[in-house]
C-alpha cells in the first residue's frame, strides 16, 4: 500500500474545492489537453534530481514509478516507509513552485505557503 500525494498546478486564487474538483475530473477520466504548466515541470526536475523514478533505484521513495505527470498535475504514490525528508522535500519544492499540494489519504489540500499568508 502507498502514500498518495498529488502536486496541481491550478490558476492563481485556486481553492481546495478547486483541487477537489480536478481531482474527481481526473479520476473520472477527465484530463486537461494542452502543455504541461511550467511550475510542474520544475517541480518534477527538481524532485527526480533528488529522487530518480527513471530508473527507480534501491532505497527509492517510490512506490509506483515513473511518477504519473499530467499537464496539470502529478501523482507521487510514496512508499510508506520512506524517509520524512522526502515528504518535506516534496512540501518544500511544492511551495516553491506555487504549487497545491492534495493528500488522498484524507482529502486534505496545502496551499502553496505565500497563499496561506496574509497578504
Amino acid at each position: 500500500m502507498s502514500f498518495d500525494l498529488s502536486v496541481w498546478a491550478l490558476a492563481d486564487g485556486a481553492t481546495p474545492e478547486d483541487v477537489r474538483a480536478a481531482v474527481q475530473r481526473c479520476r473520472q477520466g477527465q484530463h486537461i489537453e494542452r502543455h504541461p504548466d511550467p511550475r510542474l515541470v520544475g517541480f518534477y526536475r527538481a524532485i527526480t534530481a533528488r529522487y530518480p523514478d527513471r530508473p527507480a533505484g534501491p532505497g527509492t521513495p517510490w512506490a509506483v514509478a515513473p511518477l504519473h505527470t499530467a499537464a496539470d498535475h502529478i501523482e507521487l504514490n510514496l512508499d510508506p516507509g520512506c524517509a520524512d525528508q522526502v515528504l518535506l522535500d516534496i512540501e518544500r519544492l511544492a511551495g516553491e513552485c506555487r504549487l497545491m499540494l492534495f493528500d488522498a489519504q484524507d482529502g486534505s489540500v496545502y496551499p502553496p505557503p505565500a497563499a496561506r499568508l496574509p497578504g
